[in-house]
């Protein structure tokens, strides 16, 4: 099996937002920000190889809605192709995306403007494209706090296309890759852990957006759900410590994984490791 890492674009939002109610006095001493308090954000996808499946953990925003989100500032967005060439593969290799949830920044890079932008096409136009049942109820009837994450024309064309796998409960979607359940950012994101010879890799999204999220109260304040946040953080996090398993984050600028460490019911980061530690 091969693991690659794909940088997907960088952007800012508010430091605020990312530690909720931690004290910026305290935050700041473990993850940076700019003179107008913005934390630099990292949309950090995940190409699984296994030999059968060709797999893409999250899709980052993509650029058809740039313009509607300056506020972001939004910086090196990708191209698929380009950079899925780089490592070999085209997009028609890929086999299966599977979505952690269905804001913005983690499947906007699913659909492109074809060449004349006169309609929206697949950009895996061969891949099984994986969403929570639930997180795809709430992106078609989202709620109010959640209304301006979503985007129609990001994953519409899917359903569309037949390409659509809704999961309704923990599962294995090959020997190597298994997908839970976790609710408390938004319901029915998706975990991903990545079996890897002796080693688990867990995608752990939104549940744990930075490494400078990982004591247990130090929750965003775009978690939908706080108490069962921390609940389900708490669960990753004890399994994560007991079984030597390895985080990958999506959004850390600057920490690409760690291992848990767990004394006294609190945890912390261990080793910080860069994929290329992990997979050669």
């Amino acid at each position: 099996m091969k693991l690659y890492k794909i940088e997907a674009g960088n952007f800012h939002v508010d430091g605020g937002a990312v530690f909720g109610v931690v004290p910026k006095k305290v935050w700041k001493k473990r993850y940076p920000c700019d003179d107008e308090n913005y934390c630099s954000l990292s949309m950090r996808c995940l190409l699984i190889d296994t030999g059968l499946k060709r797999i893409l953990i999250d899709t980052g925003t993509g650029d058809k809605q740039l313009n509607y989100l300056k506020y972001y500032g939004f910086k090196e967005v990708i191209s698929f192709d380009t950079e899925l060439a780089r490592l070999g593969y085209t997009c028609a290799d890929i086999t299966d995306v599977v979505f952690t949830h269905l804001h913005f920044d983690h499947c906007g890079g699913t659909t492109r403007y074809n060449a004349d932008k006169s309609a929206v096409e697949l950009v895996f136009p061969n891949a099984t494209h994986w969403v929570g049942a639930t997180q795809w109820n709430n992106f078609l009837n989202p709620n109010v706090r959640e209304g301006d994450s979503y985007f129609p024309e990001n994953m519409l064309p899917v359903q569309e296309a037949g390409k659509l796998e809704l999961v309704t409960e923990n599962r294995f979607i090959c020997p190597e890759v298994e997908i839970r359940i976790f609710n408390g950012h938004t319901v029915g994101q998706l975990v991903s852990y990545i079996h890897y010879g002796s080693q688990t890799l867990v995608y752990v999204g939104d549940v744990i957006p930075l490494a400078a999220n990982v004591p247990l109260a130090w929750i965003s304040a775009y978690d939908t759900d706080p108490l069962t946040a921390m609940e389900e953080k708490k669960t990753l996090l004890d399994e994560a410590a007991a079984r030597h398993q390895i985080l990958f984050f999506e959004h850390d600028t600057y920490t690409e994984c760690c291992t848990i460490e767990a004394q006294y019911h609190k945890h912390k980061v261990g080793k910080t490791l860069r994929l290329e530690e992990i997979s050669n």
